[in-house]
């Protein structure tokens, strides 16, 4: 007689798919934006969800109003889990206007983080500036993520544009493009004002490029996630997301949720299942 107590869900049941990658992940990566939860919060955030958040981003210009020693606790927290968590791009961008960009990389390094983002959805950003600041996170060890789009409502984007900046991002040293969505998702870059993914620029886009893999889609709603991970497959990188969201995107990408399951599970006889 088996008398072995199961303390774990089978595999089939963990991830139906049977495609999801564990960290470190090549591809299907997360990123949580942190608006600005607290300690407590985070670490609850941390707790349930680590395995499955691959970036924090500290949004905004949020970096420099928190206690220093509380915003390190939440950066030695992120690495101690195996997360990249850097500033918000757009305080890089204040950092550039303000002059300081000397100054931000100093207290990158100080505070602990391990990552940032160059981006220039707010100001205008010659591209060798922008180059020499992907170049200079690198130099310094740090993961660079880029983003391209403006942050302006009703902005498109401009595939031309996007790619030539996306193949001289990776050529400087960045490691994933973010495609710019706002935590709104809503009347920006790939978005109408309902938040709903226009079609025909990802079609054009996907049949301009030959992998999306270095690709980061900021998909804050459900809808955007749902149609996402449909259109490209369950290792889409994902970012935007809220802390509350995690493990329900998580289900998404593993079929463990009806708008995802008849997608992505492969399918059986459940006449032969026996109940």
């Amino acid at each position: 007689m088996d008398t072995t107590v199961r303390t774990e869900w089978p595999p089939a049941l963990c991830d139906p798919t049977g495609r999801r990658e564990g960290k470190p992940r090549t591809s299907g990566k997360t990123m949580v934006i942190d608006k600005g939860i607290g300690l407590g919060a985070f670490t609850d955030l941390l707790e349930t969800g680590a395995p499955y958040i691959d970036l924090i981003k500290i949004g905004f210009g949020t970096s420099p109003l928190y206690p220093a020693e509380l915003l390190r606790k939440k950066i030695e927290l992120a690495k101690s889990r195996g997360i990249v968590i850097y500033p918000g791009g757009t305080f890089l961008e204040v950092a550039v206007r303000q002059g300081e960009v000397d100054a931000f990389f100093e207290m990158v390094n100080l505070v602990g983080f391990n990552g940032i983002e160059v981006s220039d959805g707010t100001i205008d950003m010659p591209r060798d500036v922008r180059n020499r600041l992907i170049a200079r996170g690198r130099e310094l060890g740090l993961t660079v993520v880029t983003e391209f789009g403006k942050k302006a409502a009703g902005s498109d984007i401009d595939i031309g544009r996007f790619l030539a900046s996306f193949f001289q991002d990776l050529e400087y040293g960045a490691e994933l493009v973010i495609l710019e969505g706002r935590e709104s998702g809503r009347g920006v870059g790939l978005y109408d004002e309902q938040g709903k993914l226009k079609d025909a620029v990802l079609a054009e886009m996907l049949e301009r490029l030959d992998s999306v893999e270095r690709i980061m889609w900021e998909a804050p709603l459900k809808s955007q996630q749902v149609h996402l991970i449909k259109a490209l497959g369950p290792a889409v990188n994902l970012g935007n997301i809220p802390g509350e969201d995690v493990l329900s995107l998580e289900c998404l990408r593993r079929g463990l949720r009806s708008d995802t399951m008849g997608a992505l599970v492969p399918g059986r006889d459940v006449r032969s299942v026996h109940a």
